[in-house]
This record gives C-alpha cells, structure tokens and sequence, in this order.
C-alpha cells in the first residue's frame, strides 16, 4: 500500500509499507545480527513517530529518511562500543573466586598481589588508584580531589592498570 499525500501518515501504516524493508537493511548493514538489528529498527520507529508530520512523500522520500535514520542509529552503536573498553568474558579462575567468597586465606594473597603491584607504579598513577578504587571515587571525583582534569585522571587509570596487568603477567602473578 503506497502512502499518498491527501491522507494522514501513521505510525502503524509506515511499519506496514517499510518494516520488512527496513529490518533487512539494518540486519545487512550489521553484518547479520538479528537482534541488534531490530533494536536499531525499533529506535528507528521511535524517532519516525516523533517526526510523523514531516514524513510526507511531498517533503522527500520517506523510505530514504527511514533508512538514514538506521543507518545513523547503527553507526552510533558502532562509536559507542568502539568507545569502550573491551568486555571480557569470564575464565576459569574468576568463576572459581566467585564460588569460594569467603577465604580469607586467598583475599590476604590478593591483597598482597595488589600493595605490590601499586608499588611498581608512578606515584601520580598510584594515588589515581587509590583514589578511583579504593576511596571509590568517581573520575570527576578523584580529579576534584587530586587537582587534575577528568581526562587526565581517565589516561591515568587506563596506562596504571595497563602497567598493573602487564607486570602482573611478566612476574607470573596473573596469566
């Protein structure tokens, strides 16, 4: 059923002409993932039923805003996990600690693996730690409290647990 002009646009009747059309083109621009496609579609709708009154033929292509919409929507998604750190999935070894919560014997280890792995970092990127982790601040918080831009205390954090992991690894601490 094509959308004319002389009747008004609804929600109900864009999803019936360019839905199909549409989740095939976001599960193809996102490499086949169904699910993540459909989010995308359904932000897509969203924002059309915000934007009904300017969704006429007359005032340009619906189909074409439509599918910018998604496009933009999953280039979005695409940045923002870019912009986060990777996830990591769960080993053996966390799956254990969680099982065994209460050792007391196996916190004082942790505890020691840490005091000692701080101790291998520069002061400005250990009190950043201390400060992040342990008073659990957050970055605005501990940039308050050291006298640093919040960017400066992110940086910190990333290269003082780079350096924590990778000494960590090199003196047999951690795998």
């Amino acid at each position: 059923m094509a959308i004319t002009a002389t009747q008004p646009v609804t929600i109900d009747e864009l999803i019936r002409t360019h839905g199909p059309g549409l989740l095939n083109y976001t599960t193809r621009l996102l490499n086949g993932d169904r699910p993540a496609a459909e989010d995308v579609v359904q932000e897509t709708w969203v924002r059309a039923w915000k934007h009904l009154e300017q969704l006429a033929e007359q005032k340009g292509s619906v189909r074409g805003w439509l599918l910018r919409v998604a496009h933009n929507i999953a280039m979005d998604q695409h940045r923002a996990r870019r912009a986060r750190p990777a996830e990591v999935g769960w080993s053996d070894l966390d799956t254990m600690r969680i099982a065994a919560p209460n050792n007391p014997e196996r916190e004082v280890e942790e505890r020691i693996l840490v005091e000692n792995l701080l101790q291998r970092l520069s002061e400005q990127h250990r009190k950043t730690i201390i400060e992040v982790y342990f008073a659990d601040h957050t970055a605005n918080g501990a940039a308050s409290v050291l006298g640093v831009p919040v960017g400066t205390i992110k940086s910190r954090v990333f290269h003082a647990l780079r350096t924590m992991r990778s000494e960590a690894v090199a003196t047999g601490l951690a795998a």
